[in-house]
């Protein structure tokens, strides 16, 4: 992984060197800088592929500059197709420059793998983002020009001033993260997963280039082929993510995903050294004996970390300057200090299982939602939707029911945590039912037109889209760069994801959660591991935050800002105390940190 910065116009040197030097933690193995006027070209390098220095960057070719972050899988095939290129290195970086001169920006579409990059051919500036928003990558356009960067810190330095992002608020409060293009910075905006931008002559125009929906609906309706095309497709998948000379381990869970993961690479003959987190004093959030079985049973190397409350005092800070904005994800803090302990060990790659549930429907609320679907179908809803709507509850069923009796979209993300009713009494501003409509528009219109039509494909694809690509993708590259560590998700293959959009929803849904992934399971592992309840990475966070008294920042914040109304913050306050709506805590903790650093 890399670390990409740059300006197009009018720049300061020396703010520009010391805006750059904000991104050194995303690659230590070397920096290079093309500094010319009118441009400045700069990468922070963590070598993966081709460690001689011939492979460093920025990347020049004719007048083609190239600055890179991440990984291009396939590589080695699109070298066999480009075969009037003088190749230079060994480098996937080069692949990326030979293909363009070849094909020009639609060589996007034949690249596998995670990337952001930005690639300069004369006049024109090309930003593109990987299909499922695996590498970041933001941007500030202004009067002087355009600067771009793998993370937020660099660019604020070129604001006129920090304004908050209404929009990235609200959507934030909706979704965990802001959605696309918003950041919580006026000024700033990130590239949407699938998308390339231009800028040429001051002008900025955006291009959408993948969706998975993309494949044929309902295109495999047997069982048999299903399970054997995923099965393979994993297996492509996962050899690719292993076909490196740096250092690889992986994260294990008790669960299935990071176990499939474990078992088929072992099957290929690479028993990945594996790590899990395990918490003092906290038994009920601990994984470790489920992670040891599996370790045990695969023959793995296996190392537990385990952290505590002056753990979580310790880094907490630390890891939300890292995320540069708010981020409701209990679980970075663990992760983050994981991803640390794996990086001392010497290891430059992890892999992680982002994206399965996604994919193969594990979630239960997937399931739920598939139910409540059903009251749309009643001929004689009108007293419900009336009750509903004059007998207000927190509650997010109430919320689900109360869509359905009015026709309106159910389904708004696994992440959907403050619904609009929730914004509007907590907000001191009137925020209207379904405001929140206005960040899934371009996403349900894309579905609209896709020919899919079953609620289970709407409920994966905008979770792939926003649930995955903004919220759990953030985390697992702020908190993994953060050491200096390139983590690699197999279930995010883009063929892996059309064939599962491309069997047959009832066949994909099955009678469970994950039903096909458990039935290619047990080539690999006992119904011991395929069996277990499914846990999520869950954590004491509200313990920890309730200890050590950093929740009454939330109050403290409120009252210089007055952003929220101060009765009903009371009662999510109260409720935290109880255990329950622990996220929306977190989430309005986070929030106020970064109220306390950037606005107070």
């Amino acid at each position: 992984m890399c670390g990409l910065f740059g300006i197009i116009g009018e720049y300061s040197p020396e703010q520009a060197r010391t805006a750059f030097a904000t991104l050194a933690h995303r690659g230590r193995d070397h920096s290079g800088v093309v500094e010319q006027p009118g441009l400045f070209f700069a990468h922070h390098r963590l070598a993966i592929t081709d460690n001689h220095p011939r492979a460093n960057q920025p990347m020049r070719h004719g007048n083609l500059l190239l600055s890179f972050n991440g990984e291009i899988y396939n590589h080695q095939a699109l070298r066999k197709l480009l075969t009037n290129f003088a190749w230079q290195t060994q480098s996937d970086a080069e692949v990326i420059l030979a293909a363009y001169a070849e094909w020009g920006i639609d060589c996007v579409k034949r690249f596998e793998g995670m990337f952001a990059f930005a690639l300069q051919d004369g006049e024109r500036l090309y930003l593109v983002r990987d299909r499922f928003g695996e590498k970041p990558l933001f941007y500030h356009l202004n009067g002087q020009g355009l600067v771009f960067a793998s993370e937020i810190k660099a660019i604020k330095p070129f604001l006129a001033s920090v304004r908050l992002n209404e929009e990235a608020l609200q959507s934030y409060l909706s979704f965990l993260a802001p959605a696309p293009p918003h950041t919580f910075y006026q000024g700033i905006e990130t590239l949407h997963s699938g998308e390339w931008l231009c800028y040429q002559h001051g002008q900025l125009s955006r291009h959408n280039y993948y969706q998975p929906l993309e494949c044929s609906a309902s295109a495999i309706t047997e069982p048999d082929i299903a399970l054997r095309t995923l099965e393979q497709k994993l297996h492509d998948s996962i050899r690719s993510r292993l076909e490196t000379d740096a250092p690889v381990a992986a994260l294990l869970s008790g669960g299935l995903d990071s176990a499939m993961i474990c078992a088929i690479a072992a099957a290929q003959g690479k028993k990945l050294p594996a790590f899990t987190l395990g918490y003092d004093e906290y038994g009920a959030y601990d994984e470790r004996a489920n992670a040891k079985a599996t370790a045990a049973e695969l023959g793995l190397e296996h190392t537990e970390i385990v952290i505590g409350r002056r753990d979580f005092d310790a880094h907490l800070d630390k890891l939300l300057t890292h995320m540069d904005e708010p981020l409701n994800d209990p679980a970075a803090l663990p992760l983050f200090m994981l991803m640390q302990a794996i990086a001392a060990q010497g290891y430059k790659v992890v892999l992680s299982g982002e994206g399965s549930d996604e994919l193969f429907l594990g979630y239960r609320q997937y399931f739920e939602y598939l139910d409540i679907e059903q009251a749309a179908l009643l001929k004689h809803k009108n007293w419900l939707k009336h009750y509903f709507h004059s007998h207000f509850s927190m509650h997010r069923e109430w919320e689900w029911y109360k869509r359905v009796f009015e026709g309106t979209l159910l389904f708004r993300t696994s992440g959907e945590k403050f619904t609009d009713l929730q914004q509007n009494r907590l907000l001191r501003k009137n925020v209207q039912d379904d405001a929140s409509l206005r960040f899934l528009a371009p996403y349900r219109e894309a579905f609209e037109r896709s020919g899919h039509s079953h609620p289970a494909q709407w409920y994966s694809f905008i979770d792939l889209k926003l649930f995955v690509g903004e919220h759990f993708l953030t985390k697992l590259d702020r908190v993994a760069m953060a050491h200096t560590l390139e983590a690699r998700t197999p279930f995010l293959n883009h063929p892996l994801a059309e064939t599962a959009f491309s069997i047959e929803p009832g066949l994909r849904i099955g009678s469970q959660s994950k039903s096909l992934l458990k039935q290619v399971a047990r080539n690999y592992l006992s119904d011991d591991i395929i069996g277990r309840k499914k846990k999520g990475f869950a954590n004491p966070f509200l313990e920890w935050l309730t200890a050590s008294n950093r929740i009454d920042l939330i109050r403290q914040v409120n009252l210089k800002t007055g952003l929220f109304n101060h009765d009903v913050l009371g009662q999510y306050l109260e409720f935290g105390r109880r255990g329950k709506f622990k996220q929306h805590i977190w989430g309005l903790y986070v929030l106020s940190h970064w109220f306390e650093q950037e606005m107070l």
